[in-house]
């Protein structure tokens, strides 16, 4: 596919500029007037799609949809090769080649350059960085006690520039605040940005916020929001460590995961905060009017539901069903959409709206703009797939030794196929599922032997779905730097 630059046309309610937002893990069902009041403030005003769904359970497939409008079988990038190709158009690039300045803001160690998000951004800001810097001092934060503080400050103070990796350490053990991940900061450099730039040019901005991430650590006055009176201290105490839970290595009750999901709903609520401050910052620089808003949820999570804790090894809607707000230009007067949607139908939706016609992009991508009056019937069904287990199942082995033999079945192939009606998932091992969302949206009964003549017909859906999509590319490993993988580490992904 040869190179091709996108313009700027002519087209029905355009706007200046586009802002995407993802809130990190954020999943619809816990996304409303109490947790979210800004976001629910905007869909009042703007454009809510109530069954908006992620094509994958987590983050590098997830964004990667998210940036080109395919499928994991096409971009390829997922826990066996977490990795965005060079091949494929992306929407910054699609901006950038059409005049836009762009501009990205990570707080999520996976979206970098180094698992290759960076194509089309002239700035992609590491958010869990006080001062940009390769060398990352997080190891430090982690470490339990002094000791092993000074150890970790030895082996890595002088990678890099030593001056940089003092203040990053200064910042991170004595002046970072209580309950933020990146986001105040974020959003301060985001409002500097806008107050600085030249304002001749368009842009793009990209923000993730990953807050509401493993671990559940929100300040304190929004936590005590949503748990019950005299419990933050044992909540906070609570261990936070999915992939110990998933083998075995220690147990959660009902009231655990109770006051998990009030700290969960805690991060929300401060994320939600950063949302009205970025609005504000906006309105300041005269650019609200003008710009298409878009907010949503890049995966879900599950606390305790299902019997799993975390975004792994499994496509439940817990984990896929996100929230998804557009505000601007033609998504305006509080207009709420129910047909089924996905996020890889973003890229065209956002294109379109700013009257950017990318043919490149728009040639790969499998999505169906979302713009109010975009040609195409609405979708009957939408697919999701996970592909290998992240962290891999040999790298949990080395870290809890023999495996009960329920995670062992965790390493398969998924697929997942949603109607009105019925969501059906299916595994390379035999694997599958039928649930009848409409009387049972928990997904609590598996209904695929009652009903096996609805179960292959949506199997089948699925096979002519995928049928020659597989990636070519999507094979081998990702080398890191080991300052990425301790991040990694510690949001509980290795």
């Amino acid at each position: 596919m040869g190179e091709s630059n996108g313009c700027v046309m002519e087209s029905h309610e355009t706007v200046r500029n586009v802002v995407l937002v993802v809130l990190d893990t954020a999943r619809a069902r816990d996304v409303d007037e109490r947790t979210t009041p800004t976001l629910s403030t905007l869909a009042s005003t703007g454009t809510t799609f109530e069954r908006a769904f992620a094509t994958a359970p987590w983050t590098v497939p997830s964004h990667a949809a998210l940036f080109t409008g395919t499928y994991t079988s096409e971009h390829g990038a997922h826990g066996g090769h977490p990795y965005l190709e060079a091949s494929l158009r992306t929407l910054p690039e699609a901006f950038s080649a059409a005049g836009y300045e762009t501009v990205g803001v990570s707080n999520n160690t996976w979206i970098t350059d180094e698992f290759g998000f960076e194509r089309g951004f002239e700035t992609l800001r590491r958010g869990w960085q006080y001062l940009q810097s390769e060398a990352d001092m997080g190891a430090v934060s982690r470490a339990e006690h002094l000791g092993w503080k000074l150890e970790a400050a030895r082996e890595r103070l002088f990678e890099g520039n030593p001056l940089v990796n003092a203040a990053n350490l200064l910042y991170s053990e004595v002046v970072q605040p209580q309950g933020d991940d990146g986001a105040d900061r974020t959003t301060a450099w985001v409002r500097n940005w806008l107050t600085e730039r030249e304002a001749d040019r368009p842009f793009f901005l990209f923000c993730n916020y990953i807050e509401p991430h493993i671990d559940y650590d929100p300040p304190r006055r929004h936590a005590e929001r949503f748990l019950p009176d005299g419990t933050y201290e044992e909540a906070t105490e609570l261990r936070q460590d999915p992939r110990a839970y998933d083998v075995g290595d220690y147990d959660l009750d009902e009231r655990d995961f109770r006051l998990l999901r009030g700290l969960y709903r805690g991060e929300l609520a401060y994320v939600d905060e950063q949302l009205e401050r970025l609005k504000a910052a906006l309105s300041d620089a005269g650019c609200w009017e003008d710009t298409l808003f878009v907010v949503c949820g890049d995966h879900g999570e599950n606390v305790g539901e299902h019997g799993f804790f975390g975004h792994q090894y499994n496509l439940y809607d817990t984990l896929l069903h996100v929230p998804l707000v557009c505000h601007g230009g033609p998504f305006t007067g509080g207009t709420e959409r129910t047909e089924l949607v996905q996020l890889l139908d973003l890229p065209e939706t956002l294109l379109e709206t700013a009257g950017v016609d990318d043919p490149r992009l728009r040639k790969q991508s499998r999505g169906r703009s979302l713009h109010p009056v975009a040609a195409g019937e609405p979708r009957d069904a939408v697919v999701a797939e996970y592909v290998a287990p992240q962290p891999a199942i040999e790298r949990l082995e080395d870290r809890f030794g023999t495996l009960p033999e329920r995670v062992y079945e965790f390493d398969r192939r998924l697929r997942a196929i949603r109607t009105d009606e019925y969501k059906y998932v299916t595994g390379d091992d035999g694997f599958e599922r039928l649930h009848h969302v409409a009387t049972d949206p928990l997904e609590a009964v598996d209904r695929s032997d009652d009903d096996p003549e609805t179960a292959a017909t949506l199997r089948r859906r699925l096979e002519k779905r995928f049928d020659g999509l597989e990636s070519e590319t999507a094979t081998g490993d990702v080398s890191m730097r080991e300052s990425t993988k301790d991040r990694l580490a510690d949001l509980g992904y290795l």
